[in-house]
């Protein structure tokens, strides 16, 4: 009988032994390599002067995009560069991004922020800040912002969610009274100043001389490029 009971239990370890290798415990089974996904070619979207008509790029060379202070943060990081654009208080203020990336898809521009630009809260220090949210239409991407401050008589339309086409008015330039937030003393240093960021990476702008005159067409700047840190040149 022990000898039967023996040659059994021989007979049951060596099926076990045979099954092991093809029925591993379920953890194990589970355990996978993570999936490598292709990202999306990336894309860029350019930024332009928040200015209709002619404009001027850092007017006295106190403003330049390597050392100009940065003051406003989105997604919880300072933005990568600003600038002062020069115009005469009346000048229609417009969204700073293309209407389409470098791979030609259509890009929607929305309302993220609107609020007194000035920490005091009072439009007469310095005037409106409307932020703005670029997103490539062809994959949802949310590429990069701007927030346009110092900007005078906003349209009641100009609300958070709204979207915005490149020649839709967000308001006019404007002179407001000298204060900390806006040092200026005649009509010809009303400007916009625009802050840039991008959504991963860092956005990039065109190095130019001080006083160099812009149209609405010149490309002051680009978001979606993969800069390696803030306040860098194209």
């Amino acid at each position: 009988m022990n000898k039967l009971v023996t040659a059994r239990r021989s007979i049951i370890c060596a099926l076990a032994a045979a099954v092991a290798p093809f029925a591993a415990p379920t953890a194990h089974a589970q355990e996978s390599r993570p999936q490598e996904s292709r990202p999306l070619a990336a894309a860029t979207v350019p930024v332009y002067p928040p200015i209709q008509g002619a404009s001027v790029w850092d007017r006295f060379g106190e403003t330049p995009p390597s050392s100009h202070h940065r003051v406003f943060s989105n997604w919880g990081y300072l933005n990568d560069w600003s600038v002062d654009i020069y115009q005469n208080p009346g000048a229609t203020v417009v969204s700073p991004f293309g209407s389409k990336t470098s791979s030609g898809s259509p890009v929607t521009v929305q309302v993220v922020t609107v609020t007194p630009g000035c920490a005091t809260g009072n439009l007469a220090d310095g005037g409106w800040r409307i932020g703005l949210e670029a997103r490539d239409d062809a994959t949802g991407t949310v590429v990069g912002r701007a927030d346009v401050m110092h900007v005078d008589q906003k349209p009641d339309s100009i609300t958070v969610g709204a979207t915005v086409g490149p020649w839709d008015r967000l308001g006019r330039t404007g002179r407001f009274r000298y204060s900390s937030c806006y040092q200026v003393n005649g009509d010809t240093g009303a400007h916009i100043h625009l802050e840039v960021i991008n959504r991963t990476a860092y956005s990039c702008y065109v190095a130019r001389s001080a006083g160099v005159g812009l149209s609405d067409e010149t490309v002051v700047g680009h978001i979606g490029t993969s800069n390696s840190g803030p306040q860098q040149s194209c």
